[in-house]
């Protein structure tokens, strides 16, 4: 699934993000939900997030339990 609904992203939910300074070489970072940052319903980038660990980028897929 990937994370360009607001709706589909939870507080807690385990997703790969990409950072600011990765999105030329789409290096994705894996984590943990803390806060959704987007404001909007969806965004076609993927929803912003910051994750527990303080990281901050763009969800590029939700990982299923």
């Amino acid at each position: 699934m990937n994370g360009i609904k607001r709706r589909d992203i939870k507080s807690g939910l385990q997703v790969k993000i990409v950072l600011k300074e990765d999105q030329q070489t789409g290096k994705l970072t894996e984590g943990y939900v803390k806060d959704i940052l987007t404001k909007s319903p969806q965004h076609p980038h993927g929803i912003k997030v910051r994750l527990e660990t303080g990281e901050i980028g763009r969800v590029k897929e939700i990982l299923e339990d």
